[in-house]
């Protein structure tokens, strides 16, 4: 199982919110690329990027940020928030994102998700987010009528990297992640899987790593890392 640090950026800043909330942002560091090279240097394999103001506009708007991070660390970094069409997602790529993360989109334009994963196999991942069991876009500003697994469905002959699951309402809540249901997600799926939202004990790590043969392949880490609940150290060890 493959432990995905993640780096939330908000103007420029790496910071996490509870629930989405862009109003509930704590900042956490004001270098991202320095961000980035200690989670490299304590031997995490990839990194989690989200460009939050982008999710919510639509379009990039952390790219500094971004590519100074892309320049800081040699590890493969997934990066999501603002990506909605092809011209983006291959911009991203070129300039050094292993995987670029569709959410948004994925609802709104699956016909998007297949081709870019035609022309860009293995570098596209989905990421749905749930609030109540049913589809948020839009940076979680808005609630869709599909569930989470209907909307997975609809790309498992498309050739996504991964389907990145999402719990909003345990996102920054340190309130332990929604396993049951993720681990449910990973069973009905060929996708693989990583978990994300709410997870804040080694314990509970433990628990996802015993569903890593239901297709649980990673899990996001956030909060609980930079306020010291979780110890990296052990919670690789733990991933394996």
């Amino acid at each position: 199982m493959i432990l995905y640090p993640a780096i939330d950026l908000k103007e420029g800043r790496c910071v996490r919110l509870v629930r989405g909330a862009m109003s509930e942002a704590t900042v956490f560091n004001d270098d991202p690329a320095a961000q980035a090279r200690l989670f490299a240097a304590a031997g995490c394999r990839w990194l989690h990027v989200v460009d939050l103001d982008g999710a919510f506009a639509g379009a990039p708007r952390n790219r500094a940020s971004i590519e100074a991070i892309l320049a800081a660390v040699a590890i493969p970094v997934q990066l999501g928030g603002g990506i909605r069409d092809l011209a983006t997602l291959e911009a991203w790529l070129g300039k050094g994102v292993e995987r670029a993360i569709l959410g948004t989109a994925a609802l709104r334009n699956p016909a998007l998700v297949k081709e870019a994963c035609r022309l860009f196999p293995g570098r596209v991942a989905v990421g749905i987010d749930a609030r109540g069991g049913r589809v948020a876009v839009e940076g979680w500003a808005e609630t869709s009528d599909i569930t989470a697994l209907d909307l997975a469905l609809r790309f498992e002959d498309a050739g996504v990297a991964a389907i990145i699951f999402t719990d909003i309402e345990r996102d920054g809540m340190m309130q332990g992640g929604n396993i049951e249901q993720t681990a449910a997600l990973a069973r009905r799926l060929e996708t693989p899987v990583i978990a994300s939202g709410g997870i804040s004990t080694l314990a509970e790590l433990r628990m996802l790593k015993a569903h890593e043969d239901d297709g649980v392949a990673g899990a996001i880490l956030g909060r609980a890392l930079y306020d010291g609940r979780i110890d990296l150290a052990a919670a690789l060890a733990i991933a394996g």
